[in-house]
């Protein structure tokens, strides 16, 4: 059959194909060879690599021996019609998309081809553009897949390193506390508050929290809420429709709607201005919420959680937080510890800290010397994890601890005299001996804390 009986080669307003054609690689199957021709003539200038095979037979040994990214079948052909040829090439592991070319157009052809795994129906006669573009779609839809394979993949691994990394460390009795609490709550539907220093891991536990609960596999959303600007936080935390404003054209979800279904951590909440305030009080208590210039409101499926390193009850005496938005998120409070109180923990963490910064910076890890160690247990740690965590990571840029740290023996901020600290340490073991190592007795018979015994226990890696 003439070339110019099936199709019209017109190639002098070419559109454009993408541009990733060009690194295709193609297989022509046709018992035809004018239409085999015709078929190589318009994609070998185009592809990276165009073979062809003159029967079902021959092209399986084809797939046998190499990958192509695109298969153009011939349906009608001697033997083994293509739609069963592809049926039986999927079942084998056949993973390139196919284009069935036919010149018979009929409803229950073109259902047995979607149905073989056809991706793309073309009909005899056909242009040369027609083919081309479902080459080009083929190759857009299979690195569209290949983007959300890895996309998928990445988030995942990301998701399980956060997992990882944002655990809540440490045995310390507080910190041992808090993890308890957080099991205890996480299965329930209830609001929860986070309150602590800053840096003493306040989105920890509330990812902690949500990766317990029923909702791990749905988003969680962190929102700090003295980041963003005023002017633009209602829209952003409730998201919006178009308005009148030019510049607001587009609908836009907010993070209500992002979280829906999962856990939303509203961070610094303290910092929300009063009329939010007022909002986020009506969404917590209706599970609604109204975008901005909507007419409608939206139903919401959220877990809240909050935090703040202030004191809300004084910020509602001061007027700076709303009594009933207070009550309504206080329903159960978990206070998280500074550093200082669970000093104990310390060592742990920076050891944590030195094998997962490393890695991050690309340097080998360093050893903590045990003056470095008792230096970390001397220093109260105001800026809490956060500040231990910057300082393993300083250190390792510059390839050494500051030298308060290292002269920690030598200097008084972080020594006590050898003597005093030698009698001390006796009188201390000497009583805990004589409660059975009960710390709590032992503090009381000292008129000490018990923070301070376990201080100086940790100290002594007792």
């Amino acid at each position: 059959m003439a070339q110019t009986a099936f199709a019209r080669n017109d190639l002098t307003n070419e559109p454009a194909f993408g541009p990733w054609l060009s690194q295709a690689s193609i297989l022509v199957i046709d018992d035809e060879p004018g239409m085999r021709n015709f078929l190589v003539k318009i994609l070998k200038p185009r592809c990276r690599n165009v073979a062809e095979a003159a029967n079902t037979e021959e092209a399986s040994k084809m797939l046998d021996a190499g990958h192509f990214d695109v298969v153009i079948l011939d349906n009608i052909m001697p033997g083994k019609n293509g739609v069963d040829w592809l049926r039986e090439q999927r079942k084998v592991g056949f993973f390139a998309d196919a284009i069935l070319i036919t010149a018979f157009a009929d409803l229950e052809t073109a259902i047995r081809a979607l149905q073989a795994g056809a991706v793309d129906f073309v009909l005899k006669p056909f242009r040369s553009n027609q083919i081309l573009n479902a080459v080009a779609r083929c190759i857009d839809r299979m690195r569209l897949r290949r983007e959300n394979f890895l996309l998928r993949h990445e988030l995942e691994s990301n998701a399980k390193e956060n997992r990882r990394r944002n655990r809540l460390l440490g045995h310390s009795k507080n910190i041992t506390s808090v993890r308890e609490t957080l099991h205890r709550v996480a299965p329930l539907p209830s609001t929860v508050l986070i309150m602590g220093e800053s840096g003493t891991g306040k989105e920890v536990a509330a990812r902690t929290l949500h990766s317990l609960s029923d909702r791990s596999d749905k988003a969680f959303v962190a929102v700090n809420c003295a980041t963003i600007p005023v002017g633009i936080l209602e829209s952003e935390l409730f998201g919006h429709v178009k308005g009148t404003d030019k510049e607001d054209e587009e609908r836009g979800e907010g993070l209500f709607l992002h979280a829906s279904g999962g856990t939303l951590f509203l961070d610094e909440v303290a910092d929300l201005p009063l009329d939010i305030q007022g909002a986020l009080l009506r969404v917590i208590e209706d599970k609604k919420i109204r975008p901005v210039n909507s007419e409608r409101e939206v139903p919401i499926d959220v877990r809240f959680v909050f935090a703040a390193n202030t004191d809300l009850l004084a910020a509602v005496e001061d007027g700076r937080f709303r009594a009933d938005l207070y009550y309504r998120i206080n329903t159960l409070q978990i206070e998280m510890p500074p550093l200082r109180d669970r000093i104990e923990d310390v060592q742990e963490l920076a050891d944590k800290f030195m094998q997962e910064i490393s890695f991050e910076l690309g340097v080998p890890p360093f050893k903590i010397s045990n003056a470095i160690r008792r230096g970390f247990l001397r220093y109260d740690w105001p800026g809490n994890v956060r500040e231990l965590r910057n300082l393993i990571e300083r250190s390792l840029i510059l390839g050494e601890f500051p030298p308060d740290f290292e002269g920690a023996d030598e200097d008084s901020s972080f020594a006590l005299d050898d003597t005093l600290q030698s009698v001390e340490r006796q009188h201390i073991l000497r009583v805990l001996g004589e409660c059975g190592g009960n710390r709590a007795e032992a503090a009381r018979r000292l008129g000490v804390s018990r923070k301070t015994v376990d201080r100086k226990c940790a100290m002594w890696n007792g």
